[in-house]
């Protein structure tokens, strides 16, 4: 599989700017022949935009949404649309479950190369560090796989990368390749390389952390999107400009790494909880 880390910046409350945006990576990771493209966390109203929240928040049916999966069929890509702004009472109301009967949710989706709708995953931990998150939205409860290109795929949203927990309950779930939408800031450059890095080595696994770039509400995005290999070795970078990281990963390698060094056969889960 060619994975595409879309890293662009997404203008404050700009949803229209910031779907042009979106759909121009994904025709570009397109063409440039990958099979599966990560957009950054809330690209579609600006992490920072807390007050832009109630207007850009939609269902899960929502048109913006139906537009990423028409483009995704339209390209034969899979896409990670994640993450955006969720309308709870909306999706609820369109039959979909949910955490909540209102409010809002950071919500991850990934369809498919055909436009079908494989993975929702709603933000679990909510960032309340200098930041509107936590008071703004509801935090998710279910954790979603999907089968794609020979991995098992799960997704989950910057701040929870700081939650080791989760990710250990992605792998019995028999995640192989976790995708990381994100809006993480300067300067806590090295918790991006570190946490991303270790979710990867103690789970040998493939991660994708794919950041957004630029200034919300004079709070600076340091990009750096990377793929990590199950060794935790990055295979695939950036700075913090615009751009789109490429890396080709391999299930196989999964399998080879577990094998190679089976740590993950030495947990003793019963024990670490105490």
């Amino acid at each position: 599989m060619r994975l595409a880390l879309a890293q662009f910046e997404s203008a404050m409350g700009d949803v229209s700017a910031n779907e042009r945006a979106a759909r121009d990576a994904i025709a570009d990771a397109a063409a440039a022949g990958a099979d599966c493209v990560a957009l950054p966390e809330l690209w579609d109203v600006g992490y920072f935009a807390f007050d832009a929240y109630p207007e850009a928040a939609e269902s899960l049916d929502g048109a913006r949404l139906a537009r990423i999966a028409d483009l995704a069929a339209a390209h034969d890509v899979a896409v990670l649309a994640g993450s955006v702004v969720e309308d709870l009472a909306a999706s609820a109301s369109a039959g979909f479950e949910t955490p909540a009967e209102s409010g809002y949710a950071n919500t991850s989706v990934l369809f498919d190369a055909t436009g079908e709708r494989r993975l929702v995953y709603r933000k679990r931990h909510l960032f309340g560090y200098d930041s509107a998150e936590a008071d703004r939205l509801v935090p998710g409860e279910r954790l979603e796989t999907a089968d794609l290109g020979g991995f098992t795929v799960a997704a989950t949203t910057c701040y929870d990368l700081r939650f080791p927990e989760l990710y250990r309950a992605l792998l019995d779930r028999g995640a192989t390749l976790v995708l990381v939408p994100s809006a993480w800031p300067y300067p806590r450059v090295e918790h991006w390389r570190t946490l991303a890095r270790a979710r990867a080595v103690e789970n040998q696994w493939y991660l994708g952390a794919v950041n957004g770039v630029g200034t919300q509400d004079g709070t600076t995005l340091l990009g750096r999107s990377t793929v990590y290999d199950p060794w935790g070795t990055p295979v695939a970078t950036s700075d913090d400009e615009s751009t789109v990281v490429y890396a080709d990963v391999d299930p196989e390698r999964v399998s080879e790494v577990r094998a190679e060094f089976p740590a993950l056969a030495d947990r003793r889960a019963g024990r670490d909880r105490g």
